[in-house]
């Protein structure tokens, strides 16, 4: 299993995956919200979206903007479950265990505190 350190490292690598940055405005909203705020936004979106066997609309379920988390999950390979299939080997048509989503989560709030400091 790879650490979130080796996962990002092996993002950046992808001229796709590196092409995401959070906005000032973005920015400003996560420093408004605070990190509690922001973690809970994204463990809610990882159980609505990405949890269930076979998500709605699997693929195409998470809006490239509207919020920074939508941008991490893009960033980071976690927004759908093929992405999650393809970069970290997670089983497709099967429900995600708490401690998948704790990891992608963990990944999730590494990215965007990376981008805060960007």
């Amino acid at each position: 299993m790879q650490s979130i350190e080796e996962a990002l490292d092996k993002l950046s690598h992808s001229k796709f995956r590196s092409s995401f940055h959070l906005t000032k405005k973005e920015k400003e909203y996560l420093r408004e919200k605070g990190n509690d705020v922001i973690e809970a936004h994204a463990r809610d979106l990882v159980r609505k979206k990405l949890s269930p066997a076979d998500p709605l609309n699997d693929g195409k379920q998470t809006p490239m903007r509207g919020h920074p988390v939508f941008k991490a999950m893009h960033a980071t390979a976690c927004c759908c479950r093929g992405c999650l299939n393809k970069w970290y080997k997670v089983p497709l048509h099967r429900e995600l265990s708490d401690v998948q989503e704790e990891k992608i989560v963990r990944l999730l709030m590494a990215w965007i505190e990376k981008e805060e400091d960007r």
